[in-house]
């Protein structure tokens, strides 16, 4: 695999064997094994938008697996100021071994791995969020056992979380309902993609999206970049918040996902969130080691 920039770029099998290498990185890391398949590699990590889980977790991971991280900020570098991305990605690519890139445009990760000659990793763009997913996709596995034939629910803003949760699941086997209002729905090429599967289901109904769900996902309204629109987009999802009355139409044992951070009382209940605690924060920690996976699997030190 020479880049992860977006899920669709990737079959379900090759994102079943990352799922896998990232189990058995976390059962490593469990058990105190050291794993540094990428001993003495630099990764260069590009900061145009503010972080917390993936800014720890690729720099701890990229540790652990024995090598070294640099960050660059907007701010702090020639990026803020304009230098053309071809050009950022031909200099950094003498420099590192790879590149993890968390920023706006997807089209500028694209640019990056074009120009550049080592791997790049989308570490976010407002189009999809492949990490988190894989993230995702490897909590659910690890509570309910596989994921073929589940049926996941995403309820929220057709944001990069809903673009990448679609892709992802529908392509490891899973059933996909996503509720969203009408102007907040995916992008078309997500819903061309997913109109090929039969197993696929988009409405304007948070509850008849989650009726026999086995998880349950969301996001904040408002996402980075989106503040001036935070009223308006209340209004369009009242109504879509994950409440008790909301699970009592998934299956019983229905397990809730959030990429943090949550937005209590708005997105999801206190309460709710409370009661999948277990779940949301062993989402969070698969972060490090669905990225090691990726790190694993781009860097060449399988």
């Amino acid at each position: 695999m020479k880049h992860l920039l977006k899920l669709l770029d990737l079959s379900g099998q090759e994102i079943i064997e990352i799922l896998n290498l990232a189990d058995q990185l976390k059962y490593e890391t469990k058990h105190g094994i050291e794993h540094p398949h990428l001993k003495g590699k630099c990764l260069g990590m590009i900061f145009e938008k503010s972080s917390t889980r993936t800014r720890v977790s690729f720099e701890v991971g990229i540790n652990q697996l024995g090598g070294y991280a640099v960050v660059l900020s907007s701010d702090g570098s020639q990026i803020g100021r304009g230098e053309p991305v071809q050009d950022t990605a031909r200099v950094l690519s003498r420099y590192v071994d790879g590149i993890m890139i968390r920023t706006f445009e997807q089209s500028e990760v694209e640019a990056l791995a074009q120009h550049g000659s080592v791997p790049v990793i989308n570490g976010l763009t407002d189009f999809c969020h492949p990490c988190q997913v894989l993230a995702d996709l490897m909590t659910i596995r690890e509570y309910k056992g596989s994921l073929e034939g589940l049926k996941l629910c995403f309820i929220g803003d057709g944001n990069n979380m809903m673009n990448s949760l679609i892709v992802g699941a529908l392509k490891v086997g899973m059933t996909v309902s996503v509720a969203c209002p009408e102007g907040y729905r995916p992008p078309a090429e997500i819903l061309e993609f997913a109109s090929t599967y039969d197993c696929f289901e988009i409405t304007d109904s948070p509850k008849q999206a989650a009726k026999n769900a086995d998880v349950v996902i969301t996001d904040v309204w408002t996402s980075m970049g989106q503040e001036e629109e935070r009223k308006k987009r209340e209004a369009a999802f009242a109504g879509y918040c994950i409440d008790s009355e909301i699970m009592k139409l998934a299956k019983p044992d229905a397990m809730v996902q959030h990429c943090l951070p949550a937005h209590r009382g708005e997105e999801i209940t206190e309460e709710v969130f409370e009661q999948n605690a277990r779940y949301i924060f062993e989402e969070a920690e698969n972060r490090l080691h669905a990225q090691k996976a990726v790190l694993v699997k781009t860097m060449g030190g399988e």
